[in-house]
């Protein structure tokens, strides 16, 4: 199969696009390798970098999705039968920073790639949407629970799945909407809540926890990769959502403390929850676990010392930890 998958050098998108390779499948990536206005230079560079090293022999579109015209040159060109949209920006905070540059992308952009879909006859596009779509929820919320977004970025999230369902009526096309929760694992950027607690512990620094009993859905990014890979590849999950997370929740101050204990040192301060962010927990998988086999394996503890381990054998890291030891 042609398969276009966009933000494909992104954390989750260069092991999605590993993944296909591997079984065999054409694949072409679309980034522009943003650092979104927050992240180093030298971090995101040195990052796409080793990304790349793990999917040699893929071609790379460097081009914003919002860029209707590039866009649709790409998709005329390829004529791919599927689209995993990953670009985006990521989370809340850099949706904050910048929300008309934001809904640029994740508007205007997804709607490119719908009318291409359209126009190309593309056969299915993956959408990759976001728990925060749910609002506030308590443990094993289910896809057909009313969603109560709350702040930019998780309205903008689902309005795309709207978007998309819209197309879908009018045009024919396939879609399968996933929503995956706090992933991470190697290779990710700094300035994500479980890279802040590693690194911050292992440089000594205080981690500071907003609400003791505030809860996250931890995923470990091979987990969620696969669940995207095979959720494209299933004919059930045509026209479908699900959540794809490892459906277990952790406290905030317990991954915090599983990152001082790894470390071996760094403290903890807890504060008031952050009322600009939703309190959420684990989301119910069994959707997915019925219709395309989704079964994720690595649990929150063993993932984050597979992330640490990583942390402390990666030369850039290394790098990063003494200079900053050296200049606090």
């Amino acid at each position: 199969m042609k398969i276009i998958v966009t933000g494909g050098l992104g954390l989750i998108g260069h092991n999605v696009v590993q993944k296909l390779v591997q079984k065999g499948h054409e694949v072409f990536i679309i980034d522009n390798s943003t650092n979104y206005g927050i992240i180093p230079i030298s971090e995101i560079t040195y990052l796409i970098q080793e990304r790349q090293k793990k999917i040699p022999g893929v071609f790379v579109y460097s081009m914003d999705v919002a860029d209707t015209v590039a866009i649709e040159r790409v998709i005329e060109t390829l004529r791919p039968e599927a689209i995993i949209h990953l670009a985006s920006f990521p989370r809340q905070k850099v949706v904050n920073a910048d929300p008309v540059l934001a809904s640029r992308v994740m508007s205007e952009g997804l709607l490119n790639i719908l009318e291409c879909c359209k126009k190309y006859e593309v056969q299915r596009i993956v959408y990759t949407s976001s728990s925060m779509v749910y609002g506030d929820f308590e443990d094993f919320v289910t896809e057909e629970a009313v969603c109560k977004p709350q702040g930019q970025y998780a309205i903008m999230k689902l309005a795309g799945e709207w978007l998309i369902k819209d197309y879908t009526r009018k045009y024919g096309i396939e879609h399968t909407i996933l929503r995956p929760s706090a992933v991470y694992g190697p290779l990710d950027v700094e300035d994500r809540v479980i890279s802040k607690f590693l690194i911050g512990a292992m440089r000594g620094e205080t981690l500071n926890i907003n609400g003791k009993d505030e809860t996250l859905d931890f995923t470990y990014v091979d987990d969620a990769a696969q669940g995207i890979v095979d959720a494209t590849l299933s004919k059930n999950a045509a026209n479908n959502t699900y959540n794809i997370t490892k459906s277990h929740s952790t406290t905030l101050l317990q991954a915090a403390l599983w990152a001082v204990d790894l470390a071996g040192q760094g403290s903890i301060n807890v504060r008031e929850k952050d009322a600009d962010f939703p309190s959420r927990g684990a989301l119910d998988i069994s959707k997915a676990k019925k219709d395309f086999g989704f079964d994720p394996r690595v649990d929150a503890h063993t993932g984050f010392e597979i992330y640490y381990d990583w942390l402390l054998n990666d030369p850039y890291w290394q790098k990063s930890l003494i200079d900053k030891t050296v200049t606090q």
